[in-house]
């Protein structure tokens, strides 16, 4: 089924996912997860956009991310990801297409699956099998969410400021959430989300979604073919 329009709403958390082209390598050397790191933060506080977890892997970044307007995360990875294909390029004189098209994102339902959106991005390095435990993986927002170490990019969800009154608290509660595996039904259902552009959520969230844009947030049943809906107001469509 192809993809709908991806969407975009003021401080609505999303699920981001963009991947290197035929699923090759886009990082090379640590210089290059630094350089891509900063240019990240840079973006983000440029497009207003809050990232509260990250991973990068070795051909592939994940996010997830609030943006203050519906304009911050189109901005952000259009800005991001320009700067770091001429990095790519200029360092290791090659040409062509880095990136597999266009990035895909997912609106995530905050209270249902926000930490555990949380928890799967900083467990990507643990099912690639690259790491024994999300702690020892250094690209990741892990550090800075579980053990509070200084990470210019994180900043932090309320949901997650929830979890504890102060860091000491919110720290071993953080922690203590990766001592459950993640159910295979949500990874499956994040990833067909974030593959096909649906919203992530209960059917209420998903009908505030819909409702607010104007338009379907999830597929279609089998057989039936989808009509092109106007664009609304409120949102970014791309």
């Amino acid at each position: 089924m192809a993809r709908i329009n991806r969407y975009f709403l003021p401080d609505q958390p999303l699920h981001v996912i963009q991947r290197g082209n035929d699923r090759q390598a886009v990082f090379f050397a640590e210089a290059d997860y630094r350089q891509y790191l900063g240019w990240l933060g840079e973006a983000a506080a440029h497009a207003g956009c809050a990232i509260h977890a990250y991973v990068l892997m070795t051909n592939h970044a994940r996010l997830l991310a609030t943006p203050e307007t519906a304009a911050g995360v189109p901005a952000m990875m259009q800005a991001l990801g320009r700067r770091y294909v001429c990095h790519v390029n200029r360092r290791y004189r090659r040409t062509g297409t880095l990136w597999e098209g266009r990035y895909r994102a997912t609106a995530i339902d905050s209270e249902a699956y926000l930490l555990t959106c949380h928890r799967y991005i900083e467990l990507n390095p643990v099912r690639a099998r690259m790491t024994a435990d999300a702690a020892g993986y250094r690209w990741s927002s892990h550090a800075a969410n579980a053990a509070g170490a200084a990470d210019p990019l994180v900043r932090p969800h309320p949901l997650y400021l929830a979890l504890g009154t102060i860091a000491a608290a919110r720290q071993p509660a953080y922690r203590a959430l990766f001592d459950v595996a993640l159910d295979d039904g949500f990874i499956a259902e994040l990833r067909a989300a974030t593959n096909g552009g649906w919203a992530l959520g209960s059917e209420r969230f998903q009908r505030q979604i819909a409702t607010a844009l104007g338009r379907r947030v999830t597929p279609l049943p089998r057989g039936r073919r989808k009509r092109d809906t106007a664009e609304p107001e409120q949102a970014i469509l791309i």
